[in-house]
Parts: structure tokens; C-alpha cells; sequence
């Protein structure tokens, strides 16, 4: 059900890449209780002059190391549960890919459920 969306600057290696797209999808699954197998990750990297980001926002500041996740996922989470998954994220993205958690940009985008199909033009949750 999630789809996940990572940004950031050329440079990382094959290993921290994969780092962040599975760090992401194991906090999905503790937080959200995604099922098993429901991965769906895009990772975007972006040349310097297409990465565009505040030095600093909100008293967090931000660097080349920036990371923006942005997850389109079914509505209907409590706050609290938003917020232990951003906790999470920022923690295993730091553990696994050395990405400091100030560094860590979180978008959650929801969705109705309707607005799903995984294959073969079917609205799998309908």
C-alpha cells in the first residue's frame, strides 16, 4: 500500500541506497503494520542545481546529505502513529546509511483506498 519516494543528491553508493529504501520499508511495517512484501520504493537522485533546500527551516538545519522521503499511503493513521513512523525513519536511516536524523525531510502524502491499483488495471481494494 505505501509507495515511497526518496530524493537526494548524486553520490550515495548502491549499499546506502539500498540501506534507505529498506530502512524506510521496516519502519512501515512496525509503525503502520504494512504487510509483509508490500515494497514499493523509488529512489530520485538529482544533480546539485536540481536539489534545492533551506540551509536551515524551523530550527533544523539541513546539508548536502539531505534525504526528502515523501510516502503516499491509505488514510486513517492516528497522529501518534505518524509520528513514531517519522522517529523510526529518521533513527533506521541513520543506523543504516549514516543520514543524520536533522537531515531526514518526511512528507506524508494520504490517500482513499480506492486510488490504489497494483496490476492488471484492478482496484485491488475496492
Amino acid at each position: 500500500m505505501p509507495l515511497v519516494r526518496i530524493s537526494l543528491l548524486k553520490g550515495r553508493n548502491e549499499a546506502h541506497k539500498r540501506a534507505m529504501a529498506e530502512s524506510v520499508y521496516e519502519a512501515l511495517r512496525e509503525a503502520f503494520n504494512v504487510p509483509e512484501n508490500d515494497k514499493f520504493v523509488v529512489i530520485h537522485e538529482h544533480d546539485k542545481s536540481e536539489f534545492v533546500y533551506a540551509a536551515s527551516y524551523l530550527d533544523v538545519a539541513h546539508d548536502d546529505d539531505l534525504v526528502i522521503v515523501q510516502i503516499t499511503a491509505n488514510e486513517g493513521r492516528s497522529t501518534e502513529m505518524k509520528q513514531a513512523l517519522y522517529r523510526n525513519i529518521a533513527e533506521r536511516l541513520e543506523m543504516s546509511a549514516g543520514v543524520k536524523p536533522n537531515n531526514v525531510v518526511i512528507n506524508l502524502v494520504e490517500v482513499k483506498k480506492e486510488n490504489w491499483s497494483f496490476g492488471d488495471g484492478v482496484a485491488q481494494y475496492v
